[in-house]
């Protein structure tokens, strides 16, 4: 292997363990083989998810977005750019065949966090949630090798369980950045308004807001559970994530969905050790 694409993937690897460390941990689990592939494509995801943080206005993070669609383009048309990250996705995509329009959808989801805005209910933040973290979790098995629709789905049940639990920690993150990913509705049911959210405080408001996420990640999660039983064991990088899910779950519920408390913020100790075991134990 060339020495750039090896300085390359350790960029890769590099950004995932510092900036997307749950599924760092989670894919040290997975065939030896398929590594740099799977950090090829969660490098990917990491640029694209980012955008709306590092850009100073919407139509920036436009062109940031579409400077991704083009770098797709050129690959399938085998006329990738150079990038630390392109190169690698690349060997990703044509060893795997990966879904383009898969691919292409990560991009297209990280335009509603350009808007800066609530979704309008919790369907749509739903759709938001299948589009990103379960659409990432369908391109990483089709890396590491169930092909059962099963096994799909199950990973698919998990992203969006995922993703919700991932946005209620982040809540105190994104509302130092004025952002919401609260439903509207909810919200306005339960008198919950923005100034409230971005002075950064917990409230009663808040957690009766939060309760409808929790409730719908949880189903998430058992629903991924139970469709589970066929994963083949080269999946584990991926299904092992529900392990830290379920505990991320039930810090939230044992802080009273208090998304400022520091049980909820702080790192999961042990994280290895956890993943090894409920390895063992078959996820």
């Amino acid at each position: 292997m060339p020495d750039a694409i090896k300085n390359d993937i350790s960029h890769c690897m590099e950004q995932v363990r510092r900036f997307d460390n749950d599924r760092y941990i989670a894919s040290l689990f997975s065939p030896k083989d398929r590594l740099d592939h799977l950090f090829a494509l969660y490098a990917f995801n990491l640029e694209v998810a980012k955008t709306a943080e590092v850009v100073s206005e919407p139509m920036i993070g436009q062109i940031r977005l579409q400077w991704w669609r083009d770098a797709l383009t050129e690959i399938r048309k085998g006329k990738a750019r150079r990038h630390a990250v392109v190169q690698p996705l690349e060997r990703a995509i044509e060893t795997y065949r990966l879904d383009p329009d898969l691919l292409e959808g990560l991009i297209d989801a990280r335009e509603f966090d350009l808007k800066r805005q609530a979704p309008k209910d919790l369907k749509a933040l739903e759709a938001y949630a299948a589009a990103t973290s379960a659409s990432l979790n369908q391109l990483a098995l089709t890396i590491l090798g169930p092909v059962d629709p099963q096994v799909i789905e199950a990973g698919r049940q998990l992203g969006k369980a995922w993703a919700l639990t991932g946005l209620m920690r982040a809540i105190p993150f994104h509302a130092a950045q004025k952002r919401c990913f609260i439903p509207s509705d909810i919200a306005t049911n339960e008198n919950l308004t923005l100034g409230d959210l971005f002075e950064l405080r917990p409230s009663r408001a808040l957690s009766a807001s939060l309760r409808p996420l929790w409730t719908a990640a949880q189903d998430f999660l058992e629903n991924s559970q139970s469709l589970n039983r066929k994963a083949q064991k080269e999946g584990r990088g991926v299904f092992l994530l529900a392990k830290l899910c379920r505990l991320y779950l039930e810090r939230l519920d044992q802080a009273e969905l208090n998304p400022f408390d520091d049980k909820v913020q702080r790192p999961l100790s042990g994280r290895t050790w956890r993943l090894f075991i409920a390895n063992l134990m078959g996820f």
